[in-house]
């Protein structure tokens, strides 16, 4: 099993993700969104599953600052938004092979490693 991490390394939830798969011995990518956006494809397919709003992190501060709270633009309007500003985003995205998670979700994860 090998998993990809997307997020950034300052943010808690981020490390714990990190920190969870390393003490199962479980291959990570990781993905430093402050290094390197997720390509519109990547946000896509998550996009698909949870929805564009599961997404958003709209307690972050940089929803905050851009003004958005009263914005109303369509999926891939958002999904371009995401893409050049992936502060927006709610971190971390985990994915292998065809699961994916949204945020911080030990459960989940417990489950694909079968414990």
């Amino acid at each position: 099993m090998e998993v990809q991490i997307f997020g950034v390394r300052k943010d808690a939830d981020t490390r714990k993700a990190l920190r969870f798969f390393s003490e199962r011995r479980i291959k990570t990518h990781f993905v430093d969104l402050d290094q390197r956006p997720a390509s519109l494809g990547e946000l896509r397919r998550f996009a698909q599953k949870f929805g564009v709003g599961a997404l958003i992190d709209s307690a972050s501060q940089a929803f905050q600052d851009l003004g958005l709270r009263h914005a109303r633009m369509s999926d891939e309007s958002w999904l371009d938004k995401l893409v050049d500003k992936p502060a927006l985003l709610l971190i971390p995205l985990v994915r292998t092979e065809n699961q994916l998670t949204v945020g911080l979700n030990e459960a989940t994860w417990k489950v694909w490693c079968g414990r």
